[in-house]
């Protein structure tokens, strides 16, 4: 059993065929997954999703190139969304310095608005973050003197500091088919060394698609297996070993699907 902790199966490149990624996924033997929102309108979807299919559960969230467009009422909505049962995260919420889209400032008041919920609710948060990994676990620091932080770092890609750092914390840290590709042996050496207890494996579909089908779109569940693999290879596990160990560690972070 593998768990994709993370897809946007409400993605327009997925969502019209979900039904035919699910069989595929779970013909890869992967049987659970986490389908993330990043808008009000997405998180809503997902949530359906998850009551449609068993195998889905959801996080409910507002991305940080999203939160600029997000209204007092959307926030509401999150809220309450989160008091959903197939509801199983919060997120993706984080941080972004890539994308021009939202000032610094609305970005980290969503941030630490979803901390502060998952403290509140006790859901763990999805992070996301690009080109600010510093400025991330900062932030992340300083909200941990309010709580106990819980959550991933999602399809993660350095450096080693910063995956020690949220370690530390008490994050689990996730790979995507990022660490598949031929120029990233720098992420696979640091997947070498995240504790066995503290792994997860996700595709970020529709995106990220792993080797050996990089630049075919879409991405989608089913792929998780790719990036399981390579990953069981660097940490000379098996990949049933990686499997029932990402798998267990999904459910204790995210609860049992």
């Amino acid at each position: 059993m593998i768990v994709d902790t993370h897809a946007h199966l409400c993605d327009e490149q997925l969502v019209d065929r979900v039904e035919h990624w699910l069989a595929e996924a779970a013909g890869a033997d992967v049987t659970a997954i986490l389908s993330v929102g990043t808008t009000v309108s997405s998180s809503r979807a997902c949530v359906a999703l998850a009551e449609q299919f068993s195998k889905v559960r959801a996080a409910v969230g507002i991305h940080p190139n999203h939160c600029c467009q997000a209204s007092a009422e959307d926030w509401a909505t999150v809220v309450e969304l989160a008091k959903h049962p197939r509801v199983a995260a919060l997120g993706e919420t984080g941080l972004d310095r890539y994308w021009d889209d939202c000032p610094w400032d609305v970005q980290v008041d969503y941030f630490r608005r979803h901390l502060q919920l998952s403290r509140e609710t006790e859901l763990p948060v999805v992070i996301h973050t690009r080109e600010c990994a510093e400025e991330t676990v900062e932030i992340l620091r300083s909200e941990a003197a309010h709580g106990l932080l819980r959550g991933v770092m999602h399809s993660f890609t350095g450096p080693q500091a910063v995956a020690d750092n949220c370690l530390r914390l008490g994050l689990y840290i996730s790979f995507a088919g990022m660490v598949t590709y031929k120029n990233a042996e720098d992420l696979r050496q640091i997947a070498k060394t995240i504790p066995a207890n503290r792994i997860l494996v996700e595709t970020d579909s529709p995106y990220l698609t792993p080797h050996p089908f990089r630049g075919k779109k879409p991405n989608h569940p089913a792929n998780a297996a790719y990036t399981l693999s390579c990953l069981a290879e660097v940490r000379g596990e098996t990949t049933a070993q990686l499997a029932a160990q990402t798998t267990e560690n999904a459910f204790q972070l995210f609860g049992r699907w």
